[in-house]
C-alpha cells in the first residue's frame, strides 16, 4: 500500500459506510466514520461489534484482531474533522446535489494531497468533481454490497483524474485483499452497465408470458450456469434498487432501448413488492420460488424408429431437434418443411426447448423423449426465438464489448469485474470467444429481425471479431 494513506475517513454509516470501515479498519487503516446523526453511528458500530464477535464466536477471527479492529474506528459527527484523513470515501445517499455539496466542502477542509472518493454506483465522478478544488484527485472506489464479503473494487476515473491517483487508489485496495479494476466514468461503470440485460431479457420473457418466474430463473440458473436467476436476484436485491439502476443507467444513455426497463418491474415498485423485505416481490417470501414443473417421462412406446446427431442439429425421425440460432421454431420449421425443436444452450442436465406451433404432440415428444434418454431434464416453454439462455449471453457479450470498444475498461478487467461483481460462471468476452462471436453476431441478427427493434442491434466490435473469426476459420 502507499505509504501515504494511514487514515481513511467514511463518510456515511449505513450499511456501505460501516462495510467499508470494517474493511479499512481490519486491514490496519486508522477509520473516521462521519455521519450527521451521532445515533445512527452508534447501532453501526454496535452491529459491526455484532459481526465481529460472531466471527469470534465461529472461530474465524481471533478476539485479539477483533478489539483491535473496532479501536481503529472513531465516529464523528463534525466533518472538519476530516481534514487529517489521507483517503475520504464517500458513501452517502445516491444524489448528485447532495454528492457535489459534500465534495464541494470536503475540497475546501481536506489538503490537495487528500484523496477524495465516492462509493457511488451509477453518478458520474466527473459531474461529483467538477466543483472540487484539485478534481484531478478525486475518483470513485465502488465497493460490492456486502463489502468485507465481496472482492471486487471499481475504481473509476472522471474526466479530471490522474493516473497517480488511480494507482495509489489500485494499490490500497489490494492491500485491503481486495480485487481492483480500473474503468472510466460512464453510467454503471462496468458491472451495472453490463449486467443489465441479465435483467432486462427475463423480464422480458415474463411480460411476453414465456413461461412462469420460476421457470425463467431455473433456466438461467440450471442450464446457464448463473449462481442464481434473475428474477430471484432482483427480490433479493431490491425491486425498488434494481428498478432505479435501470431507470438512472437508461437515462444516462438517453434512452437507449438496449437499457429499456420493464412495466412488469415498475408495477411491482408502485405496489411496494421489493422483493424479500418487504415480503412480496416476483415471489412471496421468505418461501421463493416454487419448484418447476419439467415435462412429465414420455411412454416408451412413443420413442423414435431412428436419431441421428450432426454437431448442434439432431435428426429423430422426421423431426429436427436445433440449437437456437435466434429465430423461433416455427419460422425453422416454415422455412426447413420439417417438424422442428428447438433447445437452447446449456452446460448441466436441464434442457429448455420451444416447439413449434405445427408440430403435432407426438412429433414434439419424440425429441422431448430423445432428450430424457440423453438424461435431460426438459423444460418446455412458449415458442421464443433465441430462448432464454444464448439470447441472455448473446445481450451480455454485446453489450461488455460495447463497453470495450468505447474504452470504458480494458478486456481483463469486464471479465474480472462480471465474474467477481456478480458471480457470472465466464466474463461475457470469455464467453464470447468460447461460444464463437459469429455465431453470437447470427443471433443478435436473428432477434434484431424478428423484433424490429434496435435493442439488439450488434456492436461493431462484435461484426469486426466475427470477421475476424471467419477469416482465420477459411
Amino acid at each position: 500500500m502507499s505509504q501515504n494513506i494511514r487514515t481513511v475517513a467514511v463518510i456515511g454509516s449505513g450499511t456501505m459506510g460501516a462495510g467499508i470501515a470494517e474493511v479499512a479498519a481490519m486491514a490496519g487503516q486508522q477509520v473516521l466514520l462521519h455521519d450527521i446523526s451521532a445515533e445512527a453511528m452508534t447501532r453501526a458500530i454496535a452491529a459491526l461489534r455484532s459481526r465481529l464477535e460472531a466471527r469470534v464466536a465461529k472461530g474465524k477471527l481471533s478476539k485479539d484482531a477483533c478489539e483491535r479492529g473496532l479501536s481503529r474506528i472513531a465516529p464523528v459527527t463534525d466533518i472538519a474533522a476530516l481534514a487529517v484523513a489521507d483517503l475520504v470515501i464517500e458513501a452517502a445517499a445516491e444524489n448528485l446535489d447532495i454528492k457535489k455539496a459534500l465534495f464541494g466542502q470536503l475540497g475546501e477542509i481536506c489538503p490537495p494531497q487528500t484523496l477524495l472518493t465516492s462509493n457511488t454506483s451509477s453518478i458520474s465522478i466527473t459531474a461529483i468533481a467538477s466543483g472540487v478544488k484539485h478534481p484531478e484527485r478525486v475518483a470513485g472506489l465502488h465497493f460490492f454490497n456486502p463489502a468485507p464479503v465481496m472482492k471486487l473494487v471499481e475504481v473509476v476515473s472522471g474526466v479530471a483524474t490522474s493516473e497517480e491517483v488511480v494507482t495509489q487508489l489500485s494499490q490500497c485496495v489490494l492491500a485491503w485483499g481486495k480485487q481492483p479494476v480500473h474503468c472510466q466514468s460512464t453510467p454503471g461503470f462496468i458491472v451495472n452497465r453490463v449486467a443489465r440485460p441479465y435483467y432486462a431479457e427475463a423480464w422480458r420473457a415474463l411480460e411476453e408470458q414465456v413461461a412462469a418466474p420460476e421457470a425463467i430463473d431455473t433456466a438461467l440458473r440450471e442450464a446457464g450456469g448463473f449462481p442464481m436467476g434473475p428474477l430471484e436476484l432482483t427480490d433479493l436485491i431490491g425491486q425498488d434498487v434494481n428498478f432505479t439502476v435501470t431507470c438512472s443507467v437508461f437515462n444516462a444513455f438517453w434512452q437507449e432501448r438496449r437499457f429499456l426497463p420493464s412495466l412488469v418491474q415498475q408495477e411491482l415498485v408502485l405496489a411496494g413488492r421489493f422483493g424479500k423485505k418487504s415480503g412480496q416481490g416476483v415471489y412471496t417470501w421468505p418461501q421463493g420460488a416454487a419448484e418447476v414443473a419439467y415435462y412429465p417421462m414420455v411412454p416408451a412406446h412413443r420413442q423414435a424408429v431412428n436419431a441421428q446427431k450432426d454437431r448442434d442439429v439432431v435428426t429423430i425421425d422426421d423431426v429436427l431437434l436445433l440449437e437456437t440460432r435466434g429465430e423461433t421454431a416455427q419460422a425453422a420449421a416454415t422455412r426447413l418443411h420439417r417438424p422442428v425443436v428447438v433447445m437452447d444452450r446449456s452446460e448441466s442436465d436441464v434442457a429448455v426447448i420451444a416447439a413449434a406451433a405445427s408440430n403435432r404432440l407426438e412429433e414434439t415428444e419424440k425429441a422431448i423423449y430423445w432428450l430424457q434418454q440423453q438424461g435431460k431434464k426438459v423444460l418446455l416453454i412458449a415458442d421464443y426465438p433465441g430462448l432464454l439462455v444464448w439470447r441472455t449471453v448473446a445481450m451480455l457479450v454485446n453489450e461488455a464489448l460495447d463497453a470495450l470498444q468505447k474504452g470504458v475498461a480494458s478486456e481483463a478487467d469486464i471479465n474480472i469485474a462480471m465474474r467477481l461483481g456478480v458471480n457470472y460462471p465466464r466474463g461475457p468476452l470469455q464467453w464470447g470467444e468460447l461460444l464463437g462471436w459469429q455465431r453470437v453476431l447470427e443471433l443478435l441478427e436473428n432477434l434484431q429481425r424478428h423484433y424490429g427493434e434496435e435493442r439488439y442491434r450488434p456492436c461493431s466490435l462484435l461484426r469486426q471479431r466475427a470477421l475476424l473469426e471467419s477469416s482465420y476459420e477459411s
